[in-house]
């Protein structure tokens, strides 16, 4: 189960995945392109070129963890960025996830304290 911690790190694949890999292919992935260790805690999510399939890999307690989602209809949001790879935090993960848009969602004025 993933859940939320302040100090997770997230990345984002930007271009299309190959989605008939599964955990040591996108393990590689991780490795090869993003210039990252797999098992060192964070999250890496993955798209297809269609859009349509969702895959995030993480390692917890010992252990490769792979979720997936797949979407019947709609896509999953289109990234423009030219890198590889895209941070990403909790509430833009679980956007996506959901297919919301948050870089045209209007924030709310708040009180800090």
């Amino acid at each position: 189960m993933i859940l939320p911690d302040p100090g997770l790190t997230i990345w984002l694949y930007t271009p299309a995945a190959d989605m008939r890999c599964q955990i040591d292919g996108l393990a590689a992935l991780t490795t090869r392109k993003l210039q990252e260790t797999p098992h060192n805690g964070a999250l890496y999510v993955f798209t297809n070129r269609r859009r349509t399939l969702m895959k995030i890999l993480y390692y917890r307690k010992g252990g490769y963890c792979l979720w997936s989602k797949r979407l019947e209809r709609g896509q999953f949001q289109r990234f423009t960025e030219r890198a590889d790879k895209v941070p990403l935090n909790w509430t833009q993960l679980q956007c996506l996830i959901e297919g919301l848009d948050w870089k045209n969602m209007k924030k709310n004025k708040r009180y800090d304290r």
